[in-house]
């Protein structure tokens, strides 16, 4: 696999997996398109549809203001080499789709209303809580960080035979062309040299106990809150166009806590544990652009067609690690400790790249039943959505000009085209109308971007809700519950060696209230 070439990078650390957390997801949205799967390529009229097809805004005569607090419950699981695992559960409040419109007529033109609107959703949550463990007799984390100071060792050693071991080892904590985390692991002996005066073995002492219990806790919060402006025009209540401009914030922190202990039973084999600490944030912000149309071909009927454009981000990053590793009678209690800020002169560095997200593509079908002018005598719609997402385009390009970024995001963005493929994503709902009551159902189905068949995973919402509306006030409240399966891994190895990963499994509910009225 290509993602070994990217193991001994020593200062970035965009993966492919960066890339997909930016584009496979499951947006909020108001309470009424929650409901309903959140489907709105064609059914209109509801300030959601400026984050789906703007050109659905084009069914606004009038002018409203919405709000859309939520709040969800995070549950999670996971599977790691035939163990089981719970996380701790999350529960959290977030925004959905809030902000305006205004609708206004034009009596002297075939275009016979506009509207515009301002709006702010949460287009990815990642407030998640990920635990895994099980034992591993295959491999371990430092055999990538042993292999590249095996490499640096083995060239010090062809130009310099008579250097003593020692000085390589030196040479090598002071060498940013090595990875932080192999510095790190030369540093608290989890890596060494094994020189018997006629062998010299470079080691991992992890990988030496042959079977440990490897564990992993990831902690993550944030998301990515878009505030988009759009504007759509309807055509003698035919044809409706829109478009909107996105520029989406994003607001990601992680903490990774990893653990390999010694399962041998071997008490006497220079290792107990090694846990490294990680701590990662991303910020930045992007720009997009959405644009749709809608069709009415006939009565009770509407089409819709809509295109995302790729999101261009300018993001920033920093990450740090901590390592301890306490190695039986080698060391002592507390074993040997170190910060990655020992090798960055007391700094967390910040690194800037630009990320371009894929491309989506979006083909929507309603019925309404009993499709008239007088909105009051419609009595329900059945709408649903086809969308497909170019999840392999993504590509990564340095914010900086430094000699080796080309080639490093050269890397990167083969990993990330050979990881992933285009996906279809499905969502489908209905509602029906009783006077000023309604209620509604909605089913949505993401499916897995990963190339590899061997990895399973899809997202997958259920949901249902009520509605209120009269005297210009409306008032909805829906529950979605979200069935997810994923993968992660928690380190990667060199090709050709296989790598482990860990299956996982959320249960999520989240509760969203939406608040209107008409102006």
């Amino acid at each position: 696999m290509i993602f070994g070439m990217m193991a001994g990078i020593p200062t970035m650390a965009q993966i492919p997996e960066d890339a997909i957390r930016m584009s496979w997801y499951t947006p909020s949205g108001s309470a009424r398109q929650q409901a309903i799967g959140g489907a709105m390529g064609s059914l209109g009229g509801e300030i959601s549809a400026i984050f789906v097809n703007p050109a659905g805004l084009g069914l606004y005569k009038t002018s409203e203001i919405v709000l859309s607090p939520g709040f969800s419950l995070n549950n999670s699981s996971g599977s790691f080499r035939g163990t089981d695992a719970d996380a701790d559960r999350l529960n959290r409040f977030n925004l959905g789709t809030s902000g305006f419109v205004i609708g206004y007529g034009d009596p002297y033109s075939r275009w016979n209303s506009k509207a515009f609107s301002i709006a702010v959703n949460r287009t990815a949550n990642f407030n998640r809580n990920y635990y895994y463990k099980g034992l591993n007799d295959n491999s371990s984390f430092s055999e990538p960080l042993a292999n590249q100071f095996f490499d640096y060792y083995v060239g010090r050693k062809d130009n310099n035979p008579s250097l003593p071991d020692e000085d390589i080892i030196y040479d090598a904590l002071n060498d940013p062309s090595l990875s932080l985390k192999t510095r790190m692991a030369l540093y608290t002996y989890l890596v060494d040299v094994e020189n018997d005066g006629s062998n010299i073995n470079i080691i991992s002492r992890a990988e030496n106990v042959g079977i440990t219990e490897q564990e992993n806790r990831i902690e993550s919060r944030g998301g990515i809150t878009e505030l988009s402006i759009g504007f759509a025009s309807n055509m003698d209540d035919k044809f409706y166009l829109g478009g909107s401009l996105g520029i989406p914030i994003v607001n990601y922190e992680r903490t990774t806590t990893y653990t390999e202990t010694d399962a041998s039973g071997d008490n006497d084999n220079d290792f107990t544990y090694t846990t490294l600490k990680e701590n990662y944030t991303q910020k930045g912000w992007g720009i997009n652009a959405k644009l749709g149309l809608i069709f009415k071909p006939a009565e009770y009927v509407r089409v819709g067609v809509a295109i995302h454009s790729p999101t261009l981000y300018g993001l920033k990053e920093r990450i740090s690690y901590s390592m301890q590793s306490v190695l039986d009678n080698f060391s002592g209690p507390e074993g040997y400790s170190v910060e990655s800020a020992v090798f960055t002169n007391n700094e967390t560095p910040e690194f800037k790249y630009d990320l371009v997200s894929p491309w989506r593509f979006i083909l929507s079908g309603s019925y309404v039943i009993r499709e008239i002018s007088d909105v009051t005598k419609q009595r329900g719609f059945i709408t649903a959505d086809i969308e497909y997402v170019t999840h392999g385009s993504s590509r990564f390009s340095s914010a900086e000009d430094y000699a080796d970024d080309d080639e490093y995001f050269k890397g990167v963005n083969e990993a990330t085209k050979a990881a992933y493929k285009g996906a279809f994503n499905f969502r489908v709902g209905g509602e029906l109308k009783f006077n000023t009551i309604m209620g509604r159902l909605g089913f949505a189905y993401y499916g897995k971007p990963y190339d590899d068949d061997a990895l399973k995973a899809r997202l997958m919402n259920i949901s249902g809700g009520l509605g209120y509306r009269n005297k210009g006030i409306f008032v909805d409240l829906t529950y979605v519950h979200s069935l997810n399966k994923d993968v992660h891994f928690p380190y990667r190895l060199d090709a050709p060696r296989p790598n482990t990963f860990a299956e996982l499994k959320e249960s999520n509910g989240n509760v969203v209230l939406t608040v209107g009225f008409k102006l």
